[in-house]
């Protein structure tokens, strides 16, 4: 494992939106693949199931926000899939200790102040919420190529675009490449919601989104499908493109 990288991933099931028929549900569905975060820091679970509930609901508001902008009379269209009780959501918690640089020639111009902690990526889910302490080290990259750091602020959040959302607007909106650098001096801490729908819900374009001059770009596929792709490739590869209409297949 990366030592910068040492995040640990929780997926939590909220019960306040649920019913007891609903819980039942998801409680059956446990896997070994599923942590509960009361199991792991019972002190500190309500504080974390009250986090993720909120940030939910702001993936939430800012969808049906997104939907409305774009015209589409169903305002919960994107919102439903991670409201559904099998949504695929997680929430990451990711500490990158830092990294001091060892320079070989005392001589030499100044060392870069920062290294690596994660790589390249795209979120492939449909939106990130991050929040991080007042430390930097998250860049986002431009449409020239370059990389721009993301000013720290533990008061706001960071609402990243992910490939689900790329494909589901048609392109409208765009996944964000970015990465995570470490600090020399300071550790930095970020905790990040990943929302994200059912395995099996059918990734597709609402039909007011497509015409003959906007024909559908991207093949409808399901989570789960898309998962499976993306764990084929590597960190900074792209995904969507795996999902591209051809020309010849575009649909209007």
């Amino acid at each position: 494992m990366d030592k910068a990288n040492l995040g640990t991933s929780f997926r939590q099931i909220t019960p306040q939106k649920f019913s007891e028929q609903q819980l039942e549900k998801a409680k059956e569905k446990q896997s070994s693949r599923v942590v509960f975060f009361s199991l792991v820091f019972p002190e500190h679970s309500s504080a974390v199931s009250a986090y993720i509930e909120a940030v939910r609901e702001l993936a939430c508001e800012l969808l049906d926000l997104l939907a409305e902008g774009l015209w589409v009379p169903d305002r919960s269209v994107f919102s439903r899939l991670i409201r559904d009780v099998d949504s695929d959501s997680i929430i990451r918690l990711n500490h990158y200790p830092p990294m001091p640089m060892l320079c070989q020639d005392k001589d030499s111009s100044p060392c870069n102040q920062n290294k690596v902690g994660f790589g390249e990526h795209s979120d492939p889910q449909i939106l990130t919420i991050l929040r991080s302490n007042d430390v930097g080290g998250l860049q986002i990259s431009l449409n020239d190529g370059a990389w721009v750091p993301v000013t720290p602020d533990p008061a706001t959040f960071c609402v990243n675009v992910g490939d689900l959302l790329q494909a589901m607007t048609n392109g409208r909106f765009v996944s964000v490449r970015h990465k995570a650098l470490t600090n020399s001096y300071k550790s930095r801490m970020s905790m990040a919601y990943f929302a994200a729908p059912p395995p099996d819900a059918r990734i597709t374009v609402p039909p007011e989104m497509i015409s003959p001059t906007k024909p559908a770009l991207y093949k409808p596929f399901t989570w789960a499908e898309f998962k499976k792709a993306a764990f084929a490739l590597r960190l900074g590869d792209s995904r969507l493109g795996l999902f591209r209409m051809e020309c010849d297949e575009q649909v209007a």
